[in-house]
């Protein structure tokens, strides 16, 4: 590989024919990268243990080969591609033998953001410069985050698309022939592990970052509590504006003030009290804008009320934290106080999260299947103190102990699915012993939630609530966090009806 030739590749319109890459993995981002890189004129060999058939029947359409079979070890199809550069998915983890045969060779580790990062400028704005790139993350509250500061930008006359770890990749939005002045990049901590990896001087520089939060999360990944935060801590790198952080949170602090970030770039802070002179916060009931304001020392802007909040049904505490550090992002892109008031009284939450799913026999049914680690479910558990909750799936590495001791200590029963369901009773009976616990043992995804629904009817009594909120991911007996939540809705409606709880009917939380 010719290190200088890939310090050359920073634009769409590099020289990028005949560059060997391996693509490791086949799903949606997987894809997107195997078919840039195809539209480029590389030359793309794509390995994956499954391909879905939709994208195994489009890999030879679009020039590329597909090699399917198992990953445990380099097969010798990589050996004899000895690819320049290897792009791997956000699921390969740093110790899979796939990245530590890359580390080990001489080819090149990318992430699909770096990619996306050299191609940014294939469609130009007006101006004839790139998209400006905003970044979020944090161990909860990204989806929303990211949907907010998109909504906020668009209600300012931007042209603004919520990208990334969102569901939509970025390399997607960097091609398509409409463009925008703005991509909202939602990163996982497994795609700012690779992002630590560029090199040079073609580093990303985003516009404005921020990370909300952060917890033990996905420590299975990443091997540490440290090495997550580390990952996380990457968003801020190189920021140009705005460095977004949560006051009410010091990891995230600090993570500001030890970044690399441009000459110039600011520290904007929010939490839900009242705001410094570079802060968002709240005075009085009213979310204000201290920190672009031009006199900041003494006035602040009004964004809206908290009793804006209610009728939008947003008004929980991480809900409307989650409101100012979208607006914080907003602002430093210039859009005006008006423009975030009416995004947010527009905006409606996607489901699986604090969905109510059913009312019936005075019991409320709520679907929160989004909430994936313990510090998701504990925003859950405090919106419902006393509920029937359902809890487990796979830890990755996190311990559920706090979670019990501090919140499900409340609950009035628990109900116990997942593969882990063992460390999660022990937490119980050493933390909770009073909180009667049932667990559903069956293997059979069909039935998980059937049981579940079944044991739930049998415990709540008018005026209870029965929570899904697991604190664990989903992979163990599902699909996915939202088949997870699906499954849940169908089980509880053959169970009980509706109730008159309709698909847009949600509680007013989410902050995952």
């Amino acid at each position: 590989m010719s290190a200088p030739r890939l310090d050359t590749l920073t634009s769409w319109h590099s020289d990028w024919k005949g560059l060997r890459v391996a693509v490791l993995g086949l799903s949606v981002t997987g894809f997107s990268v195997a078919d840039t890189l195809a539209e480029l004129g590389a030359t793309v060999l794509v390995l994956t243990e499954h391909a879905a058939e939709e994208y195994a029947t489009l890999i030879p359409v679009i020039g590329a080969r597909l090699w399917v079979g198992p990953l445990d070890a380099a097969p010798q199809e990589l050996i004899d591609f000895a690819p320049e550069v290897v792009v791997a998915s956000p699921g390969f983890s740093p110790t899979h033998p796939l990245i530590e045969w890359a580390q080990s060779s001489d080819a090149a580790l990318w992430g699909d953001i770096e990619l996306a990062w050299r191609v940014r400028d294939k469609v130009a704005r007006p101006d004839g410069t790139p998209a400006d790139w905003v970044l979020i993350t944090g161990t909860n509250g990204k989806t929303t985050t990211t949907r907010l500061t998109a909504s906020m930008l668009a209600a300012g006359g931007l042209r603004a698309a919520p990208v990334g770890n969102i569901g939509t990749p970025v390399l997607d939005a960097v091609r398509d022939p409409s463009g925008f002045d703005v991509l909202v990049v939602e990163l996982s901590s497994h795609q700012l592990w690779y992002l630590a990896l560029q090199q040079g001087s073609n580093r990303l520089s985003p516009y404005a970052a921020a990370c909300l939060n952060l917890a033990d999360d996905h420590l299975e990944w990443h091997g540490s509590a440290r090495a997550y935060r580390d990952a996380k801590a990457q968003v801020y790198d190189h920021t140009r504006v705005a460095c977004v952080y949560n006051k009410a949170d010091t990891a995230t602090r600090s993570m500001v003030e030890d970044a690399d970030v441009v000459e110039g770039a600011r520290a904007i802070g929010f939490d839900l009290g009242v705001p410094g002179p570079s802060d968002l916060g709240i005075v009085d009931g009213i979310l204000v804008d201290r920190a672009f304001h031009e006199e900041r020392r003494t006035s602040a802007f009004e964004l809206m009320t908290l009793a804006d909040l209610e009728v939008a049904g947003l008004a929980a505490p991480h809900m409307a934290a989650n409101i100012l550090a979208a607006a914080a992002l907003a602002r430093s892109l210039d859009v005006p106080p008006a423009a975030i008031h009416d995004a947010v009284q527009a905006f409606t939450l996607d489901p699986h999260r604090i969905q109510v799913v059913a009312r019936s026999g005075g019991v409320t049914w709520i679907d929160d299947s989004k909430a994936t680690n313990p510090h998701a479910a504990a925003s859950s558990l405090a919106a419902y103190p006393g509920a029937v909750w359902v809890v487990g799936g796979l830890l990755k590495g996190v311990d559920i102990s706090e979670l019990v001791a501090t919140s499900g200590a409340r609950a009035k029963a628990a109900i116990v699915i997942g593969v882990e369901r063992d460390a999660v009773v022990a937490a119980f009976e050493r933390h909770a012993p009073t909180v009667p616990v049932f667990e559903v043992d069956t293997t059979e995804t069909e039935q998980v939630m059937v049981q579940v629904v079944e044991l739930a009817a049998g415990i709540a009594r008018d005026g209870d609530v029965v929570l899904l909120a697991p604190a664990a991911a989903s992979f163990d007996q599902f699909a996915s966090y939202s088949d997870r939540g699906r499954r849940f809705h169908a089980a509880v409606t053959d169970r009980v009806g509706t109730g008159g709880a309709g698909d847009d009917d949600f509680a007013a939380s989410d902050g995952h």
